[in-house]
């Protein structure tokens, strides 16, 4: 229900404690959200309304489809096998949901992030196309606001992935869906338990404030601004293993921004090349002319490579005459070039103008790459540059006469070069201090922070620019380094923000600048149990094998909003094959199971691009054995803000990874996962039903004209590949009505009907009725032969369930669908 908003002492607005956090207007807002009060901010007023993200809803579900491995294998979209839920008339239908709800965060790759193949991308909502484009223009940004950067995102910008952050809400129904088979994607979207509050998306609307909101990310304040609010500054001074209290608040309200100015935590920047390349591999070759000084002695020829693909090596002609060979290098991780010279003898360039150059395969880990070719002539003892081939660049290849075979590759690089000995000292000492620095803060006397002070702004790793839209890193800024967090934190009575100082460096210098803000709504909001206090969860350390890396576990009630990761693991990058897995309230089906880690952080092919920034998602680091890392090791800094598609839960999470394809890639891990958290559980099973039990189905009604043969199965839920959850269950499946009983509690504030199926057919499809009241249908598109468990919930809005101490649930499988399983149901009432 929509709620009015009342103004207080003309300071903020008052929500009283019966009302959810998500409806009112706080002080210096310009208009009401359009809102609910149990579904919190939809569409565009997420982002226009972000003082309310602690609010944590009821009646919403976050779920994801992906292009990943059904059998639990590394196949997340190599051969497209499992990348579409079905194939129609349109092509290749990558998400299906009917009922109310918005589609969150859409992401692809394939062709090191060259999408054009996948073709169109279709978007319906509520049975109307809101997209229809090429897929490749929507990224690019093409088709026009609101599908504009940083909204989309194409390869170049999201290094290796394209991106669509653009919320999008339906009333009835969606479908997403190319023309071709796309390979690697996902689509995350949140389920409403109704529709009301919700108005469909309308791509007429540009969002020009929300989007001119995200451009400044990491730099300005996103949060509409609240009357009286204070800046608490302080200069810093911790000696090793002190505390410093940096601000206190004792005036109930919302803590809204924390500034941190640390000059001793410098920014050590690498050079950085951009270059454009090719590889060829077995039987291949490239060839290509080159000027030179007709009276050199001799010419040095300088090749620009990749070295994370080892051991390249090629024979080297020159005018059809053997003059040499490229060693093998040795691999190198990291994101940094490597250049090979190879001294050309005078005999076969001596009087030439020009010569031509073939590399010829010999062997390689994989392929052998070139980028830029430099060639010096050797004239009275002196090299001079007498021409440059920019491979990859159409015009210097033209001009070269550049052919290639057996190409096996083509793209762009941006890497760097080694730090030297002086820029590695300087760095070194600047990671103590990110890392062993510690942010704490402590909400009504419970410390619901302590994060390392790098990680927490989002790069872990090393001082480097982070420009999320929740925090920011100012790494170039003249006085020294800035952090800045615009997280909201809302507080019932007091607030307390400390800076620990575990490290062995004494903290001589800078300051800190803390914001709060008085208001009564957001108090009452923590009160009443409908916005959560602001939470981490840190922990670092060597990954176990066999077991997936948990950014958040926890029992209780809230919400998932994002994750800082950071990453130490093998040169070739393979710890990155991971995928992410979400498991919410007990159910033993992951809500999302994804592609890999840097599908994850919607990039690709192992961020193809490198280091880069956007407001939802960003690899702000990434450090190879020369430039910070420690040796033989890459290391990678990730981070994934999820606020339209924040994942609520209500009696627990477990939000996780794994390292390497099987969890089977040693690494070490540290992460901070950034949520709200309520005090409590808010939801409890009360009844359930299990078909095949005679005496369970008498006491719940469970009647049928045909409900189907009872058939065991003995089989496993998908999620983890060594471990996946066993189940030897009963079920039925049946093409007629069904109707059943369950027990729910009377103060509810709606319910989920957890069902347990085979989901060896997909697309299983019911019509819903609740004590008479019909419901929107009950489809599921998933599928697996294989692995056949499924937990599957179906959300049971309020108005036909409050008060009542029992439901009546009709079921009518589709007419034309498959038949509808079910070996049980739960009813699980909200709190």
């Amino acid at each position: 229900m929509r709620r009015k908003a009342w103004i207080r002492g003309g300071t903020a607005a008052f929500l009283a404690a019966a009302t959810a956090f998500g409806g009112y207007t706080a002080a210096g807002a310009e208009e009401e959200p359009k809102s609910t009060a149990d579904k919190g901010p939809v569409g565009w007023d997420t982002y226009r309304n972000l003082d309310q993200l602690a609010g944590v809803p009821t009646g919403v579900q976050t779920k994801q489809v992906s292009s990943f491995d059904r059998a639990g294998n590394n196949d997340d979209g190599f051969e497209g096998t499992y990348s579409c839920l079905r194939t129609s008339a349109a092509g290749c239908v990558l998400a299906e949901a009917q009922g109310a709800g918005e589609v969150g965060a859409i992401w692809f790759t394939r062709d090191n992030g060259d999408v054009s193949k996948t073709g169109n991308i279709t978007i319906e909502l509520d049975g109307k196309k809101v997209v229809d484009a090429p897929l490749q223009d929507l990224v690019d940004g093409k088709v026009g606001a609101p599908f504009v950067n940083p909204l989309v995102a194409n390869a170049d910008e999201t290094s290796g992935g394209v991106l669509i952050e653009v919320p999008m809400a339906y009333r009835e129904s969606m479908r997403i869906t190319t023309s071709n088979n796309p390979l690697f994607y996902h689509v995350s979207y949140r389920t409403f338990a109704d529709a009301e509050g919700v108005t469909t998306f309308d791509p007429a609307d540009p969002a020009e404030d929300v989007i001119e909101k995200l451009k400044a990310a990491g730099s300005a304040d996103p949060k509409p601004a609240l009357e009286g609010a204070k800046t608490t500054t302080k200069d810093l001074s911790l000696a090793p293993g002190a505390t410093q209290t940096l601000a206190e608040a004792a005036q109930p309200g919302l803590l809204s921004a924390l500034n941190l100015q640390l000059p001793q935590a410098t920014y050590v920047k690498p050079r950085s090349e951009k270059d454009n390349g090719r590889a060829f591999g077995k039987d291949g070759s490239s060839e290509f002319t080159v000027k030179t000084d007709p009276a050199n002695e001799g010419v040095k020829l300088t090749r620009r490579l990749d070295p994370s693909i080892g051991k390249q090596v090629a024979k080297v002609y020159v005018d059809g005459q053997e003059a040499g060979q490229w060693e093998p290098n040795a691999p190198s991780g990291g994101g940094m070039w490597e250049e090979q010279t190879l001294d050309l003898p005078a005999a076969l360039t001596k009087g030439k103008s020009e010569i031509t150059v073939k590399n010829v395969f010999v062997s390689s880990d994989f392929d052998y790459n070139e980028f830029t070719y430099w060639a010096d002539s050797v004239v009275g003892g002196e090299s001079k540059r007498t021409d440059t081939v920019d491979v990859g660049t159409a015009e210097s290849e033209t001009a070269h006469a550049y052919k290639i075979t057996a190409q096996t590759w083509e793209g762009e690089r941006i890497f760097n070069y080694p730090l030297n000995a002086g820029q590695k000292a300087e760095l070194a000492a600047s990671q103590k201090i990110i890392k062993g620095l510690r942010l704490r803060v402590t909400f009504d006397g419970e410390k619901t922070v302590d994060s390392p002070l790098g990680e927490f702004y989002g790069s872990g790793h090393a001082v480097a620019p982070v420009k999320a839209l929740m925090y920011g890193i100012d790494a170039e800024k003249a006085e020294g380094p800035e952090f800045t967090s615009f997280w909201p934190m809302p507080f019932a009575k007091t607030a307390k923000v400390e800076l620990v100082n575990n490290s062995d460096t004494a903290i001589t210098a800078g300051t800190s600048a803390v914001t709060a803000a008085p208001s009564a709504a957001h108090a009452d909001a923590v009160k009443a149990g409908t916005a959560g206090y602001f939470r981490t969860t840190s922990h670092a350390g060597p990954t176990t094998p066999g077991q997936s890396w948990d950014f958040l576990k926890t029992a209780g009630a809230g919400k998932f909003v994002g994750v800082s990761h950071t990453m130490k693991g093998e040169l070739n990058r393979n710890y990155l094959e991971g995928d992410e897995r979400v498991y919410v309230d007990g159910s033993r089906t992951p809500q999302f199971h994804g592609t890999g880690t840097e599908d994850f952080y919607q990039s690709g092919w192992y961020f193809n691009r490198d280091a880069y920034n956007q407001p939802f998602n960003g690899n702000p680091t990434h450090l190879g054995p020369q430039t910070g890392c420690a040796a033989d090791s890459d290391c990678t800094g990730a981070f994934r803000l999820q606020l339209h598609d924040a994942v609520p839960f209500k009696n627990g999470i477990d939000y996780d990874i794994e390292h390497g394809p099987i969890n089977d890639k040693q690494s070490d891990y540290s992460s901070t996962a950034y949520w709200y958290g309520l005090k409590g559980k808010k939801s409890a099973k009360t009844d359930t039903l299990k078909l095949g039990d005679a005496d369970s189905e008498k006491a719940h009604g469970y009647t049928s004209d045909d409900p189907g043969p009872v058939t065991p199965l003995d089989s496993v839920f998908e999620g983890d590949f060594q471990k996946p959850a066993p189940l030897a269950a009963n079920t039925r499946a049946t093409g007629k009505p069904v109707t059943f009983k369950l027990k729910i509690d009377p103060a509810n504030k709606g319910v989920e009907l957890r069902r347990t199926s085979d989901q060896k057919t997909g697309y299983q499809r019911a019509a819903v009725k609740v004590n008479d009241a019909p419901l929107a249908d009950w489809l599921q598109p998933l599928h697996n032969e294989g692995r056949r468990w499924l937990d599957d919930t179906y959300q049971i809005p309020a108005s036909v369930t409050a008060g009542k101490k029992e439901i009546t649930v009709t079921l009518t499988p589709a007419a034309d669908g498959p038949a509808w399983s079910a070996a049980s149901y739960e009813a699980h009432s909200i709190k």
